[in-house]
């Protein structure tokens, strides 16, 4: 047995006698196998909470022709809301804008792909040449996706930011009589410019701004003028990448995101990320962890908020996003348990879809934890979503989805027509029924996806191996999660000389329950997670290759025994060969699906479902017995502490295929 990086180790094994190698191997394994690194923290709520947001009304009714304006109105994000008697408070303020022809108005042509521009501020220009092209490669292939799958009515000419009249204005005509009311009456000296987050907006992004000295007079003083503005822009992304002292703070951020920009309908039109710098540097980057916090950043800043789910917008009744809807009120309310959910029409039938119920119960289930009783936040339950893109919690990379449950609560906010059909396989808790995920049915094993104990096995999705792990997300409930290093079936790197498991590592091999051990080890093992060639001969049918075997059969849902080998391998059902998006990285996958038929997924539709009882490891599988091999274990402690001793094992919290991406 070699054992990579372990070699004091392996020379303290091999000494042993042959009877007790096995076992003493096992527990090498079990000792220097990395789990899963403490959780990482998306902080948007507590971000966007202290945002502040200037919100485009729209033109007041009695503006002349020749003089068009546009009401501004401000707060921080926790305590403005929307509402319709908010807006027409006197104490809100207006800007003008003197043309028309750069008002950023929607059009009313039909939608079209969402034009996001994004715009590095000063403050980000100290980063080396290898930073800005990891930079630049991240945002634009996330900026692709988000404008692939989102469209919007486009804003007609530049797009101009507002400015906050609470910031430039010392005193606002109050008298709703006088011909100035809501107009600004002498400007605030110490005004200077504006701010979205840390980022100082460009005078040339903003609009302009004159004060009325006289309640009833149309003079009026030039305290700002216009700027010139971002011509085809729907939504404009200021990206700010720097160590900031929120990155410092909490070293489990990889970046974080907020909204300060809405247009007249209530969709936001402006936002920040701010990417923590260490992210982009030496072997901590990853481009596929960025690119997925980048989407998952975005998707908050265009509406995925707790701050904007009030102001979403019903537009079933007009054939146009925007314009003609109307106000959805509230969408979040608390389901029989106590869950807070939100309830709107395309977010019910997907995920009533996806968990294969009629339930009408069924509204997206949002996370709870340090959330007070009847307040929201603004990811997924982990419990019920875990792998979406909206989970409070990223994944290594390959498991993270673009799922259509995200997807429809998008389609929901009225801002935006959705292509769902570019939503990715959420596996998790597919066909479980409306119960799952729950605290009660997660600890019985009622359902495969969840796991008890501390034992080693399979993640989900089977391309990783890994452990049974809560986290405080889960509440208790337990899940594979893959493990930091070494974890991955594909990587044939990963594979070890005198396997006496039978384990392949390859592109086409995924993870098995399995207890499998060569005959001439005279010893039984115990269920885990093992790495096998697999090859799709069609809708959840699959063949299965060991070590020295030939390729087998291996109907899902039986155990099956392989010629050479004593123990069993699991087949899991419904897992592999159905889902023909789960596949491993790119820039390792030569072909996929390893198929012996033409398309085995060609009769898979989005439309599927299916009748199926949960997987369960079959009881059948042997355990392993009590070892009395306690030199052995002592000397195999006393070496690890010696490494320990002589050795300084950093963490790269970036690169492990477990960590999870911090948000």
């Amino acid at each position: 047995m070699r054992l990579r990086g372990h070699g004091k180790v392996s020379a303290i094994i091999m000494v042993l006698p042959p009877s007790q190698r096995l076992w003493v191997g096992m527990l090498v394994l079990m000792v220097v196998v990395e789990l899963p690194g403490a959780l990482q923290k998306c902080i948007f709520d507590e971000v966007q909470a202290q945002a502040r947001v200037v919100r485009a009304a729209p033109i007041h009714p009695d503006s002349p022709p020749n003089e068009p304006r546009l009401r501004a109105q401000a707060g921080t994000s926790g305590q403005q809301t929307n509402h319709p008697e908010q807006r027409a408070s006197p104490l809100r303020g207006q800007t003008q804008r003197r043309s028309l022809r750069k008002m950023a108005l929607p059009t009313t042509a039909s939608p079209q792909p969402i034009r996001i521009r994004t715009w590095i501020p000063t403050e980000s220009n100290d980063l080396s040449e290898a930073e800005k092209e990891r930079l630049e490669a991240a945002v634009e292939e996330a900026v692709r996706m988000v404008s692939s799958l989102l469209s919007v009515n486009r804003v007609s000419g530049p797009l101009l930011l507002s400015r906050d009249i609470n910031k430039y204005c010392k005193f606002i005509w109050r008298n709703s009589s006088s011909a100035n009311y809501n107009r600004c009456g002498r400007a605030n000296n110490n005004y200077r410019t504006e701010t979205c987050l840390d980022v100082t907006i460009p005078d040339d992004h903003l609009a302009g701004c004159d004060i009325y000295e006289e309640a009833d007079s149309p003079r009026r003083t030039e305290l700002c003028p216009e700027g010139a503005g971002l011509p085809d822009t729907d939504f404009l992304l200021y990206l700010h990448t720097q160590a900031t002292d929120k990155c410092r703070a909490e070293p489990n951020v990889l970046a974080y995101a907020v909204h300060c920009q809405t247009d007249t309908h209530g969709r936001p039109v402006a936002g920040v990320v701010v990417i923590c710098r260490d992210s982009l540097t030496g072997a901590t980057y990853s481009h596929q962890a960025i690119v997925q916090t980048i989407i998952h950043e975005l998707f908050h800043a265009l509406g995925f908020s707790k701050e904007l789910f009030h102001t979403w917008r019903d537009c079933s009744s007009n054939s146009q996003v925007g314009d003609g809807c109307s106000p959805r009120g509230k969408v979040s309310h608390s389901d029989g348990s106590g869950q807070m959910r939100i309830y709107t029409p395309s977010l019910i039938s997907a995920l009533q879809k996806h968990l294969a119920s009629t339930d009408p119960e069924l509204g997206g289930p949002l996370e709870n934890l340090d959330v007070a009783p009847g307040r929201v936040s603004s990811h997924w339950e982990s419990r019920v979503l875990q792998g979406s893109i909206m989970a409070p919690v990223l994944g290594d990379s390959t498991t993270v989805r673009i799922d259509p449950v995200t997807l429809a609560a998008l389609q929901d906010t009225g801002w935006y027509t959705v292509d769902l059909n570019q939503a990715q396989s959420l596996v998790w808790g597919d066909g479980e029924g409306a119960t799952f995920g729950s605290l009660s049915t997660c600890r019985n094993k009622s359902s495969s996806f969840f796991c008890t104990g501390s034992g080693f096995g399979c993640h989900y999705l089977h391309l990783h191996k890994g452990g049974c792990q809560t986290d405080q997300h889960l509440e208790g409930c337990r899940v594979y999660k893959p493990f930091k290093n070494g974890s991955e079936c594909w990587i044939e790197k990963n594979g070890r000389d005198e396997d006496w498991s039978g384990e392949i590592f390859s592109v086409h091999s995924r993870c098995f329950f399995s207890s499998l051990t060569r005959q001439q080890t005279e010893l039984s093992s115990s269920v885990e997670g093992r790495c096998y060639r697999h090859r799709c001969t069609g809708l959840n049918r699959y063949q299965i290759q060991v070590s020295g075997s030939e390729w087998m059969d291996c109907p899902a849902g039986d155990n099956i025994q392989i010629k050479g080998y004593q123990g069993l391998v699991h087949c899991p059902d419904r897992r592999l060969c159905v889902y023909a998006d789960i596949t491993p990285p790119s820039d390792v996958l030569n072909t996929f699906p390893a198929s012996i038929s033409s398309d085995p997924y060609e009769t898979l539709t989005s439309s599927q479902t299916w009748s199926w009882s949960p997987l369960r490891l079959p009881a059948e599988l042997p355990a392993a017995p009590v070892l009395g091999v306690t030199a052995a274990v002592c000397l195999l402690a006393a070496a690890l502490l010696s490494l320990r001793k002589c050795c300084s094992c950093k963490v790269q919290i970036h690169t492990a295929p477990e960590d999870h991406t911090d948000l």
